[in-house]
């Protein structure tokens, strides 16, 4: 049994407790929640800054790890999606190698429980000894071709039934992007999952990606050209591409859209109204990489929208670090509230996860990880504010 104590704990689902106490079990499990007044001193753990929750990462593609550095920064989306396939293949020891280096780095930075895009099994074995709960989204595509779809699906099923979930880990097969992914192909999808899952899929990345759905135009175009894929059965909507994923999934699962950094209010109320399951995912640092812009947060806020966060890549990012991603919030939006970007940061992404009965936030019963954060009573987050793993 411990008793650990800091400055201020934040629970995340109730107000910070000033001088708070948490004790849990040699499992983790926190069995009370109290007040330092309470307590002899000499019984307690004392730090100084506040205590956390640890962090969820609904984002990221650890099997891509192996990329770091390898593909330029600034380039827009449709540029960086060549280089990486231009990039993806490697030695197998390197890439098992930075699996298990990311993972580990993921831990240090307090991450207890991750959102993986998976296109191949390279992460499997990682996640079955890993420390941290591992949600894979075997992510599928067929570039809007219909006559791939049953090749396609058939192959990336394969990668879902070689995924192990329970012990923590859980999987679902999921569509890449509203770009890259068929009618069919949706079906497909919908047909292999259960309502109680999350499926994840990328969303409204680049100004490219809606003006394909509006009027069939823009750089998409010469993209699919590049690689010889024939667009002449699709039609353009006239709305945007968050749209055309809205009429293909399916509303009563959990759904996660990702990137976001086009989307709009309209948008936004759309997807609330299709589905009380909406979670949002930004990457913070990943579209700045990408695209040198984020997604205006107001627009989230002001919808009273559920956001969570991720860290992408190492291809895309420059580390793996949940924190980071709140620093980068914090500088260049500054008006999200700490708190807020806490709440991002843990009980928003359980929930999207489905972990919300045993992480996200500090409540008896729970094993959520607890973080300390060297913050001051001023309760800031600082670019020099660091993350230690307490439990």
């Amino acid at each position: 049994m411990r008793k650990i104590t800091a400055n201020h704990i934040f629970p995340i689902h109730q107000a910070p407790i000033k001088d708070g106490v948490i004790i849990i079990d040699d499992s983790g499990k926190i069995v009370a929640i109290d007040q330092r007044r309470n307590h002899d001193e000499v019984t307690l753990e004392k730090h100084d800054g506040i205590i956390v929750p640890g962090f969820v990462n609904t984002h990221c593609h650890l099997e891509l790890s192996h990329m770091k550095g390898k593909v330029a920064t600034g380039t827009s989306l449709i540029p960086f999606i060549s280089n990486v396939v231009a990039f993806r293949e490697s030695p197998e020891e390197e890439i098992q190698a930075a699996i298990a280096a990311a993972d580990e780095e993921m831990y240090r930075e307090g991450i207890v429980a991750v959102g993986d895009i998976s296109n191949k099994v390279d992460t499997a074995a990682q996640k079955v000894k890993s420390k941290i709960n591992y949600y894979t989204f075997v992510e599928m595509f067929d570039f809007l071709q219909a006559g791939m779809t049953e090749g396609e699906f058939t192959k990336y099923k394969a990668v879902y039934d070689a995924q192990v979930s329970g012990n923590g880990n859980k999987k679902s097969c999921v569509p890449h992007a509203p770009y890259t992914v068929s009618k069919q192909l949706f079906q497909r999808i919908n047909e292999v999952n259960t309502d109680d899952v999350t499926v994840s899929i990328h969303n409204q990345e680049t100004p490219d990606e809606n003006q394909l759905f509006l009027t069939k135009e823009g750089a998409f175009i010469d993209f699919y050209k590049g690689f010889n894929i024939d667009l002449a059965d699709f039609n353009a909507s006239g709305k945007t591409a968050i749209h055309y994923a809205l009429e293909n999934m399916n509303p009563q699962s959990r759904t996660l859209f990702v990137h976001n950094t086009m989307t709009q209010p309209a948008d936004i109320a759309a997807a609330q109204q299709w589905s009380d399951k909406v979670y949002w995912a930004t990457c913070a640092n990943a579209n700045l990489y990408i695209e040198n812009r984020l997604p205006n947060y107001q627009h989230f806020i002001d919808a009273n929208a559920r956001m969570t966060i991720g860290t992408d890549s190492l291809t895309s990012n420059w580390q793996l670090s949940v924190l980071d991603e709140m620093k980068t919030i914090a500088r260049y939006q500054s008006y999200v509230p700490f708190e807020t970007l806490l709440k991002w940061a843990t009980l928003n992404g359980a929930e999207a996860l489905g972990y919300e009965a045993t992480l996200g936030s500090l409540e008896i019963g729970k094993t959520p990880g607890l973080n300390l954060l060297n913050v001051g009573d001023d309760l800031q987050l600082r670019q020099d504010t660091t993350v230690e793993k307490l439990a």
